[in-house]
């Protein structure tokens, strides 16, 4: 049951991404430059009271080291790249594996 809620999970994502990639291919044609929306400009869209609420969570409850470095840099990244490396970790994570008997 719960491989099966990863890969629901992480084919949803792969949507996710293939949409945003879509939306910066058509902004990109138009602009006539590359453009890649960034993960956090996405979320300040859509959640800014939960990308405040993160922020502080993040840095009084887990480390306040992670939070400038590490999820700045991801928040950076284009949405297409962080939702497609979870979408595809989440497919492979509920993938079954095949049991080898034998010798291979």
């Amino acid at each position: 049951m719960l491989s099966f809620f990863s890969r629901l999970g992480g084919i949803l994502l792969v949507a996710v991404a293939l949409v945003t990639a879509v939306i910066d291919g058509t902004k990109s044609i138009a602009a006539s430059h590359l453009v890649a929306t960034p993960l956090g400009a996405h979320w300040m869209e859509f959640f800014p009271e939960s990308l405040n609420a993160a922020e502080a969570n993040i840095r009084h409850n887990v480390a306040p080291w992670l939070w400038d470095p590490v999820m700045l840099w991801v928040l950076m990244l284009p949405t297409w790249v962080v939702a497609g490396a979870l979408g595809a970790f989440f497919v492979w994570l509920g993938t079954r594996r095949r049991r080898t008997f034998g010798l291979a």
